[in-house]
């Protein structure tokens, strides 16, 4: 897969970074979403250096990206929980057809 660099902007500062192709809008949309974020952190503390507005917007990233993935294993072991009881249902039902014709 080939990949080009595009341009994203984080606190005036200009960064060239390279992006698989196809997925440009992606990388804009996280930078978007990041530059909100050290906007934010900069607005609530202007003492912050550049390094701990990037380590606060990364640790607040890595909170949101852990949540996600813990509903998401939540919601994972709920499918699996109600497939194994559709299978029990349905092998019973089987059985049950299956007395029924004897």
């Amino acid at each position: 897969m080939s990949s080009s660099a595009i341009d994203i902007t984080l606190l005036g500062r200009t960064y060239s970074v390279a992006c698989p192709s196809g997925q440009e809008a992606a990388l804009r949309a996280v930078a978007h979403k990041l530059e909100q974020q050290l906007t934010s952190l900069r607005s609530r503390s202007n003492n912050l250096s550049r390094e701990d507005l990037a380590i606060m917007a990364a640790l607040n990233f890595g909170h949101e990206l852990y949540e996600e993935q813990r509903k998401n294993q939540d919601y994972m072991q709920q499918m699996d929980d109600r497939i194994r009881l559709l299978q029990r249902t349905l092998e019973q039902a089987l059985v049950e057809r299956s007395h029924k014709d004897d």
